[in-house]
């Protein structure tokens, strides 16, 4: 039925309601003596209330109105309506008519009984329409029997939306919420059947095959308690997004989506002080190293929005370089973006970038990451995360950046590994060069990204799409995590504190079990761990620990203004013995690469970073077994026993200079 089809049949029922309530008020009020004279005006009120009501009606929109939907709004519409009309009627009958005319009487009880016959019969009309509708798109055979956590405005509203659309193969049939006072109440004719922690019991109970957590102005710790209930049942999960994404306060079915692994980490979003990224970034040449990685992409979309000058996106790979060129271009028209192809190993192009573009602004993302290739290559490692780090860095100092921020890693602290090693020296480097440089250095570590390159999540999604098995390394490998936006948003904040020769070390909450984090997107794709999907565990790989540390007890860690950002004060070492090193390691690397064999590399690796040592080989066998499991687990408790009252510590002391302040 189109739209004008639907207006004539509403007009239509409205008059046939109008006709019979007048009616029944001249037969109520004259006690059903239909002899009375004045029943031959009959048709002149019926006529004139038609008019109005139709008249008002239309200007009140209450033929636009989708009455499956009907409510108190709608009926208080209706209220306003038919008490306008008779209003107007009686206005327009008593004054213009009657006392022209004293015998076209109309008693004034007729619109008193017709105001409330005619309310009654067409807000009856709308509501028995809605009944039905709701009674026809009852919970069918074919539908998805759902759970919405939360029965609060949100949650009703998506229950609303579910039970009374026709496209929709999803229903509710209960809620649950943490209320004690709403417990045993209804929402939208859908009992609350108990808190969070009854989710489990309840989808045994009424056979839920979706649960949708509809609580979008509660905290990420919240949602992430609720998660952590609601994967280990079998249904599939799904969520509303928070209150900042939704705009204007207007939800609907489609902005439910799907739970991602970053719901499980139980972390605040990042709030950044625009005012500070603004201050250093807008209107300056702003130039980012491995801008076509994971990270440095992300840089350039969270920098463009705060206008600098001038965008430089360098990268060794042609491919990825215009991809982020052509995503920018067409999000920030307007924006000047520069394309550089080079290497970060060759001095020369740099200097020839540096001089022509003159960056006030470099975020060096540039490097060689992943671990077990490191090993196996040292001297390429070597190459770009020591070497190339020191060019990017010495050109900055030589052409007047003002500052220049470094992405380090949390493989950093006490390195196992040849990658972690490379970075900790090009944190030294970035340090070394600011004691006598104008600009200000800073390196920025923190642990693992979901979803960049080479990380495990999109590994463990094409494993599952694969139908598995999914391979870990050990059961018991732990390690912390961001996202990527979380984190490049914080690197750019690191920047606009940076004094010179800091270490920042960002906040990345509490680790997490790899094998888990396997468990859980097993569980988010609508499989079964170890029974759908296998889980295989390859043993630790060249250089990989099980715990990762993002803090060492030598920096002297401290608190920033920012909450999630710490700070690691310069260590102090000999100028005079590092850079003897380094020119030895270089001379290695350049000079007897053919010759130096990987085991004098590392050695020569560990004369500069005294901290580095090879992990002990694995002897646990490869199902996950281990030999020795509460040594291991006593192992991982007790460094992220030490970790944590690290962190306590700081937080204590930036409590007390914020008191004091």
């Amino acid at each position: 039925m189109n739209y004008r089809q639907r207006i004539v049949l509403l007009g239509v029922v409205d008059i046939v309601i109008i006709s019979l309530a007048v009616f029944a008020a001249y037969l109520l009020r004259f006690d059903f003596n239909i002899k009375i004279d004045l029943f031959k005006y009959i048709p002149y009120v019926i006529l004139m209330h038609a008019i109005l009501i139709l008249f008002i009606f239309t200007k009140l929109k209450l033929y636009k109105k989708v009455w499956q939907y009907a409510s108190i709004g709608e009926l208080i519409s209706i209220i306003k309506g038919v008490t306008l009309t008779e209003i107007l009627f009686f206005g327009i009958h008593y004054v213009m008519l009657q006392q022209a005319y004293t015998s076209f009487v109309v008693p004034r009880s007729i619109y008193l009984i017709a105001w409330a016959l005619i309310i009654l019969g067409i807000g009856g009309s709308r509501f028995v329409w809605r009944i039905y509708r709701d009674d026809y798109l009852k919970i069918q055979p074919h539908h998805v029997r759902a759970l919405i956590v939360g029965a609060g405005a949100a949650g009703a509203l998506i229950a609303k939306e579910l039970k009374h659309s026709p496209h929709s193969d999803v229903y509710p049939v209960a809620f649950i919420d943490d209320d004690p006072a709403k417990q045993s109440l209804e929402v939208i004719g859908l009992p609350i059947v108990g808190t969070r922690v009854d989710i489990p019991t309840v989808v045994k109970k009424y056979e839920i095959a979706e649960i949708i957590i509809a609580i979008p102005s509660a905290d990420k710790t919240v949602i992430s308690e609720v998660i952590n209930l609601a994967k280990n049942t079998k249904a599939n999960i799904k969520i509303l997004p928070r209150v900042s994404d939704i705009v204007h306060g207007k939800i609907s079915l489609n902005m439910i989506r799907e739970v991602n692994v970053e719901d499980l980490l139980g972390r605040e979003p990042v709030e950044v002080d625009l005012s500070g990224i603004t201050d250093y970034v807008k209107d300056q040449v702003v130039l980012v190293t491995g801008a076509g990685g994971s990270i440095g992409s992300e840089l350039t979309r969270q920098i463009a929005p705060f206008s600098p000058k001038t965008l430089l996106l360098l990268g060794h790979g042609e491919n990825s370089i215009y991809d982020i060129e052509l995503e920018l271009k067409n999000n920030y028209p307007e924006l000047m973006i520069e394309t550089l192809i080079a290497d970060v190993q060759d001095r020369k192009r740099l200097e020839y970038l540096f001089e022509e573009y003159k960056p006030n602004v470099v975020f060096h993302a540039a490097a060689h990451k992943h671990v077990p290739l490191m090993e196996r290559n040292p001297s390429e490692a070597i190459k770009n995360n020591v070497f190339g780090t020191t060019n990017v860095a010495e050109c900055a100092d030589q052409y007047g950046a003002d500052h220049f921020v470094m992405i380090s890693s949390d493989k950093a602290v006490n390195p196992t590994s040849v990658m972690g090693t490379t970075k900790r020296i090009a944190e030294m480097v970035v340090q070394h060069i600011s004691r006598q440089s104008k600009t200000k250095f800073v390196a920025v570590r923190f642990g693992n990204v979901l979803g960049s390159r080479g990380s495990v999540i999109p590994v463990f999604k094409e494993q599952i799409k694969r139908g598995g098995p999914v391979t870990v390394t050990h059961p018991d490998m732990v390690r912390y995590f961001m996202t990527i936006p979380e984190a490049v948003q914080l690197v750019i904040q690191a920047g606009a504190l940076a004094e010179g020769g800091e270490i920042f070390i960002l906040d990345m909450g509490k680790p997490v079990k790899i094998a888990d984090l396997a468990r859980d997107l097993i569980r988010l794709s609508g499989f079964e761990p170890d029974k759908d999907i296998e889980i295989v565990y390859s043993g630790i790989r060249p250089g990989e620990k099980l715990f990762e540390e993002i803090l060492t007890d030598e920096e002297g860690t401290k608190a920033t203004k920012h909450d999630r950002i710490f700070v690691g004060k310069p260590i102090a070492i000999s100028i005079e013995e590092f850079t003897a090193l380094i020119e030895n390691l270089k001379t290695m690397i350049y000079k007897q690469e053919q010759t130096a064999t990987p085991f004098e590399i590392k050695r020569m690796l560990a004369k500069i970073v005294p901290s580095y040592k090879e992990p002990k080989k694995n002897n646990s066998p490869k199902n996950g077994e281990t030999n020795n499991q509460k040594e291991i687990d006593a192992s991982i408790e007790y460094e992220m026993a030490r970790q944590e009252m690290k962190l306590a510590k700081i937080e204590i002391a930036s409590a007390k200079e914020r008191y004091s302040g």
